[in-house]
C-alpha cells in the first residue's frame, strides 16, 4: 500500500544539528555519552517495547480486551494509557496459524513509538524497507523466523495516519499465567512481525 505523508525521520540538516550539539556538550563534560547510550538503550529495547508488551499480555488474558483491540486499537491500547505522537491512530493485526503479519514503513521510519519505543536502526534502512514487501518470506528467514509455505505473510505498511501494532501467537503452555508473567514472552521483534513471542523457559 503506498502512501504520502510527511517523513518521521528528521531532516538531515536536523540530525547534524543533533550531532553537533551532542559532540559539543560531551566535549564540555555536560553529558557521558556512555549514560545517553544507555538512555537510547532503555527507551529503545526497555521501556517502549513493555508498553506494547502489556497491551498483547491484557489481549492473551482478557477476550473481551483482545475484541475492543482488535476493532479499535486506538481506543483499546489508550484504555491503557498508551498514546500520544506517533501513536495517535493504531491498528492491531493478529497472527494466527494461518497467517504471519508483519509491519514496515516503505517512505520512511512511521513506528508506534508509545507502545514499542524507538524504532530499531534495521527498520529505519532501505533494505528492510524494500525487500520486507518484494521477499518477506526471505527477509523474516533471515531474522531467523521461518514461515511455511502454507502460511499467508501479510506485509502491512505504516504511514503518518495509521501504524500498525502485531498480535503474537500466544504461546502454548501458558496457560493460568499471570499478565506480568506473559509480558516477558513478548519481544519488541514479535510486535513488529519479524520475530515471535518467546517460549516458557526460554
Amino acid at each position: 500500500m503506498a502512501h504520502d505523508h510527511d517523513h518521521t525521520e528528521p531532516p538531515e540538516e536536523i540530525a547534524l544539528r543533533v550531532k553537533a550539539l551532542e559532540s559539543l556538550l560531551t566535549e564540555k563534560g555536560m553529558i557521558d555519552p556512555a549514560a545517553l547510550d544507555e538512555l537510547i538503550d532503555t527507551y529503545e529495547h526497555r521501556i517502549g517495547p513493555r508498553n506494547g508488551a502489556l497491551v498483547v499480555a491484557k489481549a492473551w488474558s482478557d477476550l473481551d480486551y483482545k475484541a475492543r483491540l482488535l476493532a479499535d486499537g486506538t481506543g483499546a491500547i489508550a484504555e491503557l494509557g498508551f498514546s500520544g505522537v506517533q501513536g495517535e491512530d493504531m491498528m492491531v493485526v493478529e497472527n494466527t496459524p494461518e497467517v504471519h503479519n508483519v509491519t514496515v514503513c516503505t517512505l520512511c521510519s512511521c513506528y508506534p513509538w508509545p507502545t514499542l519505543g524507538l524504532p530499531p536502526a534495521w527498520y529505519k534502512s532501505a533494505p528492510y524497507r524494500s525487500r520486507i514487501v518484494l521477499e518477506p518470506r526471505s527477509v523474516l528467514a533471515e531474522f531467523g523466523l521461518n514461515i511455511s509455505e502454507d502460511r499467508e505473510i501479510r506485509v502491512w505498511d505504516s504511514s503518518a495516519e495509521l501504524r500498525y501494532l502485531v498480535l503474537p501467537e500466544r504461546p502454548a503452555g501458558t496457560e493460568g499465567w499471570s499478565e506480568e508473567q506473559l509480558v516477558a514472552l513478548v519481544t519488541r521483534d514479535a510486535m513488529i512481525g519479524t520475530g515471535v513471542a518467546l517460549q516458557p523457559g526460554n
